[in-house]
Protein backbone atom coordinates (compact mmCIF):
# COMPACT_ATOMS: atom_id res chain seq x y z
CA UNK A 1 0.00 0.00 0.00
CA UNK A 2 2.24 2.43 0.94
CA UNK A 3 6.19 2.85 0.60
CA UNK A 4 8.38 1.76 3.17
CA UNK A 5 9.87 5.22 4.07
CA UNK A 6 12.67 5.08 6.80
CA UNK A 7 12.60 8.64 8.21
CA UNK A 8 11.73 7.44 10.62
CA UNK A 9 9.71 4.15 9.37
CA UNK A 10 7.03 5.64 8.44
CA UNK A 11 4.96 3.41 6.34
CA UNK A 12 5.71 -0.27 5.31
CA UNK A 13 7.24 -2.66 2.07
CA UNK A 14 4.77 -5.03 3.07
CA UNK A 15 2.24 -2.33 3.43
CA UNK A 16 3.33 -1.20 0.00
CA UNK A 17 3.40 -4.69 -1.80
CA UNK A 18 0.45 -6.29 -0.02
CA UNK A 19 -2.44 -4.70 -1.31
CA UNK A 20 -1.35 -2.23 -4.04
CA UNK A 21 1.36 -3.71 -5.93
CA UNK A 22 -0.41 -1.12 -8.14
CA UNK A 23 2.58 1.74 -6.88
CA UNK A 24 5.43 3.94 -9.26
CA UNK A 25 6.88 6.68 -8.96
CA UNK A 26 5.81 8.17 -12.72
CA UNK A 27 3.39 10.34 -13.49
CA UNK A 28 3.01 9.37 -16.93
CA UNK A 29 3.12 11.92 -19.61
CA UNK A 30 2.70 14.74 -16.94
CA UNK A 31 5.56 16.10 -15.04
CA UNK A 32 5.14 16.94 -10.91
CA UNK A 33 6.11 20.28 -9.78
CA UNK A 34 9.64 20.40 -8.62
CA UNK A 35 8.22 22.50 -5.85
CA UNK A 36 6.40 19.73 -4.36
CA UNK A 37 8.28 16.43 -5.71
CA UNK A 38 12.26 15.02 -5.99
CA UNK A 39 13.51 16.85 -9.07
CA UNK A 40 15.92 15.34 -11.01
CA UNK A 41 19.77 16.06 -10.44
CA UNK A 42 21.47 18.30 -12.88
CA UNK A 43 24.70 16.37 -12.56
CA UNK A 44 25.59 12.96 -11.48
CA UNK A 45 27.24 13.17 -8.18
CA UNK A 46 30.26 10.52 -8.41
CA UNK A 47 30.39 10.41 -4.08
CA UNK A 48 26.69 9.47 -3.64
CA UNK A 49 26.67 6.61 -6.40
CA UNK A 50 29.80 5.28 -4.09
CA UNK A 51 28.53 6.17 -1.04
CA UNK A 52 25.07 4.41 -2.60
CA UNK A 53 26.76 1.40 -3.72
CA UNK A 54 28.09 0.68 -0.63
CA UNK A 55 25.39 0.88 1.65
CA UNK A 56 23.15 -1.39 -0.77
CA UNK A 57 25.99 -3.91 -0.94
CA UNK A 58 25.92 -3.72 3.31
CA UNK A 59 22.41 -4.50 2.84
CA UNK A 60 23.05 -7.73 0.49
CA UNK A 61 25.43 -8.90 2.80
CA UNK A 62 23.66 -8.82 5.56
CA UNK A 63 26.18 -6.35 7.15
CA UNK A 64 23.43 -4.18 8.84
CA UNK A 65 25.68 -3.20 11.94
CA UNK A 66 27.93 -1.62 9.76
CA UNK A 67 25.76 -0.53 7.59
CA UNK A 68 23.21 1.36 10.11
CA UNK A 69 26.54 3.64 10.78
CA UNK A 70 26.34 5.39 8.11
CA UNK A 71 22.70 6.92 9.25
CA UNK A 72 22.09 10.40 10.54
CA UNK A 73 20.75 10.58 14.16
CA UNK A 74 16.92 10.63 13.46
CA UNK A 75 17.75 7.37 11.47
CA UNK A 76 19.99 5.85 14.29
CA UNK A 77 17.31 5.85 16.54
CA UNK A 78 14.70 5.02 13.89
CA UNK A 79 16.19 2.16 12.47
CA UNK A 80 18.63 0.88 14.73
CA UNK A 81 21.09 -2.34 13.21
CA UNK A 82 18.69 -5.23 14.30
CA UNK A 83 15.06 -3.33 13.07
CA UNK A 84 17.14 -2.71 9.54
CA UNK A 85 18.13 -6.12 9.48
CA UNK A 86 14.20 -6.99 10.35
CA UNK A 87 13.09 -4.68 7.79
CA UNK A 88 15.58 -6.22 4.86
CA UNK A 89 14.43 -9.80 6.02
CA UNK A 90 10.89 -8.90 5.54
CA UNK A 91 11.22 -7.48 1.98
CA UNK A 92 13.60 -10.15 0.87
CA UNK A 93 10.38 -12.71 2.22
CA UNK A 94 8.02 -10.73 0.15
CA UNK A 95 10.04 -10.04 -3.39
CA UNK A 96 12.36 -12.81 -3.44
CA UNK A 97 16.58 -12.21 -3.31
CA UNK A 98 18.16 -9.37 -4.48
CA UNK A 99 19.24 -10.31 -7.90
CA UNK A 100 21.33 -7.26 -10.11
CA UNK A 101 20.88 -3.21 -10.88
CA UNK A 102 18.73 -2.31 -13.69
CA UNK A 103 19.15 1.26 -13.51
CA UNK A 104 20.39 4.07 -11.62
CA UNK A 105 19.60 8.40 -11.13
CA UNK A 106 19.86 10.91 -8.69
CA UNK A 107 16.99 13.93 -7.55
CA UNK A 108 17.66 16.38 -5.21
CA UNK A 109 14.97 18.37 -3.28
CA UNK A 110 14.65 20.52 0.12
CA UNK A 111 18.47 20.19 0.92
CA UNK A 112 18.64 16.35 0.44
CA UNK A 113 20.59 14.32 -2.08
CA UNK A 114 18.67 10.86 -3.64
CA UNK A 115 20.32 7.87 -5.05
CA UNK A 116 17.07 5.70 -6.80
CA UNK A 117 18.94 2.48 -7.68
CA UNK A 118 16.17 0.71 -9.25
CA UNK A 119 16.86 -3.03 -8.52
CA UNK A 120 15.88 -6.52 -9.61
CA UNK A 121 14.45 -8.74 -7.20
CA UNK A 122 13.43 -12.52 -7.71
CA UNK A 123 10.07 -11.58 -8.12
CA UNK A 124 9.50 -8.10 -8.57
CA UNK A 125 11.69 -4.74 -9.04
CA UNK A 126 12.11 -2.18 -6.79
CA UNK A 127 13.45 1.28 -6.62
CA UNK A 128 15.62 1.36 -3.43
CA UNK A 129 15.96 5.15 -2.60
CA UNK A 130 18.89 6.34 -0.31
CA UNK A 131 18.51 10.03 0.67
CA UNK A 132 21.45 11.59 1.90
CA UNK A 133 21.83 15.18 3.85
CA UNK A 134 24.08 17.86 3.48
CA UNK A 135 26.80 15.82 5.51
CA UNK A 136 26.43 12.76 3.45
CA UNK A 137 24.93 10.90 6.08
CA UNK A 138 21.92 8.55 5.40
CA UNK A 139 18.93 10.52 6.62
CA UNK A 140 16.19 8.58 4.44
CA UNK A 141 15.57 4.65 2.74
CA UNK A 142 12.38 3.77 0.59
CA UNK A 143 11.94 0.67 -1.32
CA UNK A 144 9.47 1.24 -3.83
CA UNK A 145 7.63 -0.45 -7.19
CA UNK A 146 10.39 0.34 -9.69
CA UNK A 147 9.51 3.73 -11.24
CA UNK A 148 11.15 6.40 -13.96
CA UNK A 149 12.56 9.50 -13.65
CA UNK A 150 9.81 11.97 -12.17
CA UNK A 151 6.93 12.80 -14.50
CA UNK A 152 7.71 9.48 -16.54
CA UNK A 153 7.32 5.68 -15.96
CA UNK A 154 10.29 3.30 -16.71
CA UNK A 155 8.37 1.38 -18.97
CA UNK A 156 6.20 4.68 -20.30
CA UNK A 157 7.29 3.67 -23.96
CA UNK A 158 5.74 0.01 -23.80
CA UNK A 159 2.25 1.79 -23.13
CA UNK A 160 0.14 2.04 -26.17
CA UNK A 161 -3.79 3.41 -25.39
CA UNK A 162 -6.44 0.97 -25.30
CA UNK A 163 -8.65 0.08 -28.12
CA UNK A 164 -11.49 1.20 -26.52
CA UNK A 165 -10.26 4.91 -26.49
CA UNK A 166 -12.63 7.46 -28.07
CA UNK A 167 -11.28 11.33 -28.71
CA UNK A 168 -10.82 13.26 -25.48
CA UNK A 169 -9.36 16.06 -23.77
CA UNK A 170 -7.10 16.36 -21.36
CA UNK A 171 -5.98 18.93 -19.23
CA UNK A 172 -4.24 19.75 -16.03
CA UNK A 173 -5.47 20.50 -13.03
CA UNK A 174 -4.47 20.87 -9.08
CA UNK A 175 -6.04 18.88 -6.60
CA UNK A 176 -6.20 21.10 -2.82
CA UNK A 177 -4.35 24.14 -4.75
CA UNK A 178 -5.20 26.05 -1.77
CA UNK A 179 -4.20 23.61 1.47
CA UNK A 180 -0.69 22.61 2.34
CA UNK A 181 -0.87 19.49 0.41
CA UNK A 182 -1.42 20.50 -3.46
CA UNK A 183 -1.15 17.40 -6.15
CA UNK A 184 -1.06 17.92 -9.68
CA UNK A 185 -3.90 16.00 -11.68
CA UNK A 186 -5.54 15.31 -15.04
CA UNK A 187 -9.16 16.32 -15.90
CA UNK A 188 -10.08 14.18 -18.63
CA UNK A 189 -13.18 14.91 -20.25
CA UNK A 190 -15.72 13.64 -23.28
CA UNK A 191 -15.13 16.62 -26.59
CA UNK A 192 -17.70 19.55 -25.98
CA UNK A 193 -18.55 22.18 -22.98
CA UNK A 194 -20.36 19.58 -20.67
CA UNK A 195 -21.24 19.32 -18.32
CA UNK A 196 -21.22 15.60 -17.52
CA UNK A 197 -21.64 13.00 -14.46
CA UNK A 198 -17.82 13.04 -13.52
CA UNK A 199 -16.21 10.19 -10.97
CA UNK A 200 -12.74 10.73 -9.17
CA UNK A 201 -10.41 8.04 -9.24
CA UNK A 202 -8.64 7.11 -5.97
CA UNK A 203 -5.51 4.94 -5.62
CA UNK A 204 -4.34 1.82 -3.94
CA UNK A 205 -1.60 1.87 -1.45
CA UNK A 206 2.00 3.17 -2.16
CA UNK A 207 3.25 6.12 -3.90
CA UNK A 208 1.03 5.90 -7.33
CA UNK A 209 1.09 8.47 -9.92
CA UNK A 210 -2.28 9.77 -11.29
CA UNK A 211 -1.96 6.66 -13.72
CA UNK A 212 -1.81 3.86 -10.96
CA UNK A 213 1.52 2.96 -13.35
CA UNK A 214 3.18 -0.40 -12.40
CA UNK A 215 5.59 -1.62 -14.88
CA UNK A 216 3.91 -0.87 -18.17
CA UNK A 217 0.69 -0.52 -16.84
CA UNK A 218 -1.56 2.15 -16.68
CA UNK A 219 -4.95 0.86 -15.57
CA UNK A 220 -6.57 4.67 -14.40
CA UNK A 221 -5.71 6.00 -17.19
CA UNK A 222 -7.27 3.32 -18.90
CA UNK A 223 -10.02 3.81 -17.51
CA UNK A 224 -10.02 7.51 -17.92
CA UNK A 225 -10.09 7.37 -21.24
CA UNK A 226 -12.81 4.32 -21.46
CA UNK A 227 -14.80 6.45 -19.38
CA UNK A 228 -14.36 9.77 -20.70
CA UNK A 229 -14.94 7.98 -24.53
CA UNK A 230 -18.55 7.05 -23.00
CA UNK A 231 -19.37 10.42 -22.11
CA UNK A 232 -17.96 10.81 -18.06
CA UNK A 233 -15.13 13.19 -16.60
CA UNK A 234 -12.65 11.73 -14.87
CA UNK A 235 -10.37 13.55 -12.73
CA UNK A 236 -7.21 11.69 -11.21
CA UNK A 237 -4.40 12.83 -9.83
CA UNK A 238 -0.78 11.99 -7.97
CA UNK A 239 -1.29 10.69 -4.49
CA UNK A 240 0.25 12.41 -1.69
CA UNK A 241 2.92 9.82 -0.93
CA UNK A 242 4.53 10.57 -4.61
CA UNK A 243 3.86 13.88 -4.33
CA UNK A 244 5.08 14.89 -0.88
CA UNK A 245 7.38 11.88 -0.27
CA UNK A 246 10.30 13.77 1.89
CA UNK A 247 7.09 15.82 3.49
CA UNK A 248 4.98 12.43 4.47
CA UNK A 249 8.22 10.43 5.56
CA UNK A 250 8.41 12.73 8.53
CA UNK A 251 4.81 12.77 9.53
CA UNK A 252 4.63 10.86 13.25
CA UNK A 253 1.63 9.81 12.77
CA UNK A 254 0.32 9.41 9.71
CA UNK A 255 -3.39 8.11 9.50
CA UNK A 256 -5.15 6.89 5.96
CA UNK A 257 -6.80 10.46 6.34
CA UNK A 258 -3.43 11.79 5.19
CA UNK A 259 -2.36 9.33 2.89
CA UNK A 260 -6.08 8.86 0.86
CA UNK A 261 -9.35 10.33 2.34
CA UNK A 262 -8.06 14.24 2.94
CA UNK A 263 -7.40 14.29 -1.13
CA UNK A 264 -10.32 12.13 -2.54
CA UNK A 265 -12.63 14.56 -0.55
CA UNK A 266 -10.57 17.75 -2.17
CA UNK A 267 -10.45 16.27 -5.77
CA UNK A 268 -14.37 16.06 -5.22
CA UNK A 269 -14.60 19.48 -3.83
CA UNK A 270 -12.50 20.78 -7.18
CA UNK A 271 -15.20 18.72 -9.39
CA UNK A 272 -18.44 20.71 -7.35
CA UNK A 273 -16.16 23.98 -8.06
CA UNK A 274 -16.28 23.60 -11.86
CA UNK A 275 -19.90 23.37 -13.27
CA UNK A 276 -18.42 23.71 -16.79
CA UNK A 277 -16.58 20.53 -16.34
CA UNK A 278 -18.82 18.35 -14.30
CA UNK A 279 -22.05 18.30 -13.74
CA UNK A 280 -21.83 18.97 -9.44
CA UNK A 281 -25.05 16.77 -8.43
CA UNK A 282 -23.18 14.01 -10.68
CA UNK A 283 -20.28 13.41 -9.14
CA UNK A 284 -19.00 9.76 -8.27
CA UNK A 285 -15.62 8.29 -6.53
CA UNK A 286 -14.26 4.98 -7.87
CA UNK A 287 -11.45 3.47 -5.15
CA UNK A 288 -9.17 0.76 -6.57
CA UNK A 289 -7.91 -1.44 -3.54
CA UNK A 290 -7.49 0.61 -0.92
CA UNK A 291 -9.21 3.18 -2.43
CA UNK A 292 -12.08 0.77 -2.28
CA UNK A 293 -11.87 0.11 0.86
CA UNK A 294 -11.72 3.47 2.01
CA UNK A 295 -14.64 4.46 -0.50
CA UNK A 296 -17.23 4.25 2.10
CA UNK A 297 -15.25 6.65 4.64
CA UNK A 298 -14.67 9.08 1.72
CA UNK A 299 -18.28 9.23 0.92
CA UNK A 300 -18.66 9.96 4.42
CA UNK A 301 -16.79 12.78 4.61
CA UNK A 302 -17.74 14.19 0.77
CA UNK A 303 -21.44 14.80 1.60
CA UNK A 304 -23.58 14.85 -1.51
CA UNK A 305 -21.86 12.12 -3.64
CA UNK A 306 -24.29 10.56 -6.65
CA UNK A 307 -22.30 7.31 -5.79
CA UNK A 308 -19.33 4.85 -4.76
CA UNK A 309 -17.53 2.12 -7.53
CA UNK A 310 -15.32 -0.30 -5.39
CA UNK A 311 -13.15 -1.97 -6.95
CA UNK A 312 -11.45 -5.05 -5.70
CA UNK A 313 -11.29 -3.23 -2.13
CA UNK A 314 -11.19 -5.20 1.13
CA UNK A 315 -13.16 -5.76 3.57
CA UNK A 316 -11.02 -7.89 5.91
CA UNK A 317 -8.04 -6.08 8.02
CA UNK A 318 -5.28 -4.91 6.62
CA UNK A 319 -2.91 -7.07 8.81
CA UNK A 320 -4.94 -9.57 8.14
CA UNK A 321 -4.73 -9.39 4.14
CA UNK A 322 -0.87 -8.93 4.69
CA UNK A 323 -0.61 -12.22 6.36
CA UNK A 324 -2.72 -14.03 3.77
CA UNK A 325 -0.44 -12.80 0.94
CA UNK A 326 2.53 -13.12 2.86
CA UNK A 327 1.85 -16.85 3.02
CA UNK A 328 0.18 -17.32 -0.41
CA UNK A 329 3.94 -15.85 -1.98
CA UNK A 330 5.85 -18.06 0.35
CA UNK A 331 4.43 -21.54 -0.79
CA UNK A 332 3.33 -20.72 -4.25
CA UNK A 333 6.14 -22.42 -5.56
CA UNK A 334 5.32 -25.48 -3.37
CA UNK A 335 8.14 -25.28 -1.27
CA UNK A 336 8.68 -22.83 2.04
CA UNK A 337 11.80 -22.19 2.43
CA UNK A 338 13.71 -21.41 6.18
CA UNK A 339 14.48 -17.84 5.26
CA UNK A 340 10.32 -17.72 3.85
CA UNK A 341 9.32 -19.51 7.03
CA UNK A 342 11.18 -16.93 9.18
CA UNK A 343 9.79 -14.09 7.33
CA UNK A 344 6.24 -15.47 7.71
CA UNK A 345 6.79 -15.76 11.85
CA UNK A 346 8.26 -12.57 12.03
CA UNK A 347 4.89 -11.90 10.18
CA UNK A 348 3.22 -13.22 11.99
CA UNK A 349 4.45 -11.83 15.55
CA UNK A 350 3.56 -8.02 14.24
CA UNK A 351 0.52 -9.08 13.01
CA UNK A 352 -0.26 -10.15 16.91
CA UNK A 353 1.40 -7.01 17.72
CA UNK A 354 -1.11 -4.59 15.80
CA UNK A 355 -4.32 -7.08 16.46
CA UNK A 356 -3.34 -6.30 20.50
CA UNK A 357 -6.03 -4.62 22.07
CA UNK A 358 -3.43 -2.60 24.29
CA UNK A 359 -1.37 -1.48 21.11
CA UNK A 360 0.35 1.73 22.88
CA UNK A 361 0.34 4.61 20.23
CA UNK A 362 3.78 4.65 21.09
CA UNK A 363 4.98 1.20 19.86
CA UNK A 364 7.80 1.53 17.23
CA UNK A 365 6.92 1.10 13.66
CA UNK A 366 9.52 -1.22 12.68
CA UNK A 367 7.18 -3.47 15.20
CA UNK A 368 3.89 -2.96 13.36
CA UNK A 369 5.25 -4.23 10.04
CA UNK A 370 7.13 -1.34 9.25
CA UNK A 371 3.21 0.91 9.50
CA UNK A 372 3.26 3.46 12.66
CA UNK A 373 0.52 2.75 15.58
CA UNK A 374 -1.44 6.08 14.54
CA UNK A 375 -2.53 4.07 11.27
CA UNK A 376 -3.01 0.79 13.06
CA UNK A 377 -5.28 2.55 15.52
CA UNK A 378 -6.75 4.53 12.94
CA UNK A 379 -8.30 1.82 11.02
CA UNK A 380 -9.04 -0.48 13.98
CA UNK A 381 -12.36 0.85 14.34
CA UNK A 382 -13.09 1.48 10.49
CA UNK A 383 -15.56 -1.44 9.19
CA UNK A 384 -15.75 -0.59 5.12
CA UNK A 385 -19.06 -3.32 4.48
CA UNK A 386 -21.03 -1.80 7.80
CA UNK A 387 -20.28 1.69 6.65
CA UNK A 388 -20.82 1.18 3.40
CA UNK A 389 -24.23 -0.61 4.24
CA UNK A 390 -25.67 2.67 6.08
CA UNK A 391 -24.73 4.19 3.18
CA UNK A 392 -27.15 1.97 0.71
CA UNK A 393 -29.53 2.62 3.46
CA UNK A 394 -29.69 6.11 2.51
CA UNK A 395 -30.12 5.33 -1.16
CA UNK A 396 -26.31 5.66 -2.07
CA UNK A 397 -25.90 3.61 -5.56
CA UNK A 398 -23.08 1.52 -4.53
CA UNK A 399 -21.12 -0.85 -7.03
CA UNK A 400 -18.97 -3.34 -6.24
CA UNK A 401 -16.28 -4.76 -8.74
CA UNK A 402 -13.88 -7.76 -8.48
CA UNK A 403 -11.33 -10.26 -10.64
CA UNK A 404 -11.97 -13.63 -9.40
CA UNK A 405 -8.58 -14.45 -10.16
CA UNK A 406 -7.04 -11.33 -7.80
CA UNK A 407 -4.47 -12.59 -5.09
CA UNK A 408 -4.10 -9.78 -3.11
CA UNK A 409 -7.74 -9.23 -2.14
CA UNK A 410 -10.23 -12.15 -3.38
CA UNK A 411 -13.47 -13.13 -3.47
CA UNK A 412 -13.45 -13.82 0.22
CA UNK A 413 -13.69 -9.90 0.51
CA UNK A 414 -16.68 -9.90 -2.77
CA UNK A 415 -18.85 -12.33 -0.57
CA UNK A 416 -18.32 -9.96 2.36
CA UNK A 417 -19.73 -7.10 0.59
CA UNK A 418 -22.59 -8.86 -1.09
CA UNK A 419 -23.35 -10.27 2.63
CA UNK A 420 -23.11 -6.96 4.13
CA UNK A 421 -25.21 -5.12 1.45
CA UNK A 422 -27.51 -7.80 0.53
CA UNK A 423 -31.13 -6.90 -0.02
CA UNK A 424 -30.02 -3.44 -1.10
CA UNK A 425 -32.00 -2.17 -4.33
CA UNK A 426 -29.04 0.81 -4.84
CA UNK A 427 -26.20 -2.56 -4.60
CA UNK A 428 -24.59 -3.93 -7.11
CA UNK A 429 -21.75 -6.67 -7.72
CA UNK A 430 -19.82 -8.07 -10.68
CA UNK A 431 -16.94 -10.34 -10.77
CA UNK A 432 -14.60 -11.42 -13.66
CA UNK A 433 -13.54 -14.70 -14.01
CA UNK A 434 -10.63 -14.05 -16.28
CA UNK A 435 -9.34 -11.08 -13.62
CA UNK A 436 -6.71 -10.04 -11.49
CA UNK A 437 -5.86 -7.24 -9.28
CA UNK A 438 -5.38 -4.41 -11.80
CA UNK A 439 -8.55 -5.71 -13.79
CA UNK A 440 -6.78 -7.41 -16.18
CA UNK A 441 -6.39 -10.73 -17.73
CA UNK A 442 -2.08 -10.98 -17.04
CA UNK A 443 -1.68 -12.17 -20.15
CA UNK A 444 -0.45 -10.61 -23.35
CA UNK A 445 -2.57 -9.27 -25.80
CA UNK A 446 -4.92 -12.04 -27.98
CA UNK A 447 -3.61 -15.09 -24.93
CA UNK A 448 -6.16 -16.39 -22.19
CA UNK A 449 -5.72 -15.51 -19.02
CA UNK A 450 -2.84 -17.84 -16.46
CA UNK A 451 -4.70 -20.67 -15.16
CA UNK A 452 -5.35 -20.20 -11.30
CA UNK A 453 -4.84 -17.69 -8.64
CA UNK A 454 -2.53 -14.68 -10.05
CA UNK A 455 0.80 -13.74 -9.36
CA UNK A 456 2.96 -10.43 -8.91
CA UNK A 457 4.54 -11.18 -11.93
CA UNK A 458 1.58 -10.87 -14.24
CA UNK A 459 1.92 -6.71 -13.38
CA UNK A 460 5.00 -6.94 -15.46
CA UNK A 461 2.71 -8.03 -19.23
CA UNK A 462 1.29 -5.57 -21.05
CA UNK A 463 -2.46 -4.84 -21.00
CA UNK A 464 -5.24 -3.09 -20.50
CA UNK A 465 -8.09 -3.04 -17.98
CA UNK A 466 -10.84 -4.74 -19.23
CA UNK A 467 -13.36 -3.61 -21.75
CA UNK A 468 -15.85 -5.31 -19.97
CA UNK A 469 -15.28 -3.29 -16.86
CA UNK A 470 -15.00 -0.08 -18.21
CA UNK A 471 -18.37 -0.64 -19.70
CA UNK A 472 -19.44 -2.02 -16.03
CA UNK A 473 -18.67 1.66 -14.63
CA UNK A 474 -19.79 3.41 -17.66
CA UNK A 475 -23.43 1.85 -17.51
CA UNK A 476 -23.62 2.32 -13.42
CA UNK A 477 -22.62 6.41 -13.66
CA UNK A 478 -24.91 6.95 -17.01
CA UNK A 479 -27.81 4.96 -15.69
CA UNK A 480 -27.96 6.16 -12.42
CA UNK A 481 -27.48 9.86 -13.92
CA UNK A 482 -30.29 9.14 -16.31
CA UNK A 483 -32.79 7.43 -13.51
CA UNK A 484 -31.90 10.13 -10.78
CA UNK A 485 -33.87 13.20 -11.13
Amino acid sequence: MSPIPVRPVRAAILAALALALTACGGGGDTATSPATTPAAAATVDPELDRLATEFIDLLVAGEFETAAATFDDTMTEALPPAALARTWEQLIGRVGAYQSEVSRRQESTGGYDAVIATSRFERSDLDIRVVFDAERRIAGLFFQPASGTPGESATAEAWEAPSYAGEVERREVTVGADGDWPLPGTLTTPVGSGPWPAVVLVQGSGPNDRDETIGPNKPFRDLALGLASQGIAVLAYDKRTLAHQTEMAALTDITVAEEVVDDAVAAVDLLRADPAVADPGRIFVLGHSLGGTLAPRIATEADGLAGLVIVAGAVRPLEELILFQTRYLAGRDGTVTAEEEAALAEVEAQVDAVRDPALDPATPADQLLGVPASYWLDLRDYRPAEVAAGLAVGGLPILVLQGERDYQVTMTDFALWEQALAGRESAGFRSFPGLNHLMMTGAPEGEDPPAGTSTPEEYEVPGHVAPEVVDAVADFIIREVVTKP
